[in-house]
């Protein structure tokens, strides 16, 4: 079992899908970190040697990216600003509603939740 970061890789995925798991790697930057790690594409996690996995993480403290917990910590104040400053946004995200424009009128079913329904109400 590979811990990066504070998570738990899965065993049997190629390296660069693995690190996905992490909170704030993409597939482009997955890629670009085996890369300059020198680890093969074709890894698999859990064929890694371990001078492997320390060649990743040495990789992932050198790299200016803000990851896991540190990366949900901002995103997570971002949205508390939002809310304190009673902007648009803010009351969206207050109201677990559409921030970005989309309709609600019909869809948005992933933000506002499953329908429901009321007795007596007439279409």
């Amino acid at each position: 079992m590979v811990r990066l970061v504070g998570v738990d890789l899965p065993r049997n995925k190629r390296i660069a899908y693995a690190l996905t798991y992490i909170h704030g790697i993409g597939i482009n930057t997955a890629k670009q970190i085996i890369e300059s790690a020198n680890i093969s594409p074709e890894t698999r996690t859990n064929d890694l040697t371990t001078e492997e996995t320390v060649q990743l993480r040495k990789v992932l403290e050198q790299s200016d990216l803000i990851l896991e917990g540190d990366l949900r910590r901002f995103n997570g104040l971002n949205i508390k600003r939002l809310n304190e400053i009673n902007c648009h946004r803010g009351k969206r995200h207050r109201n677990s509603l559409p921030v970005r424009g989309q309709r609600t009128r019909t869809n948005a079913r992933s933000r506002r939740g499953a329908k429901k329904t009321v007795t007596g109400k007439k279409k």
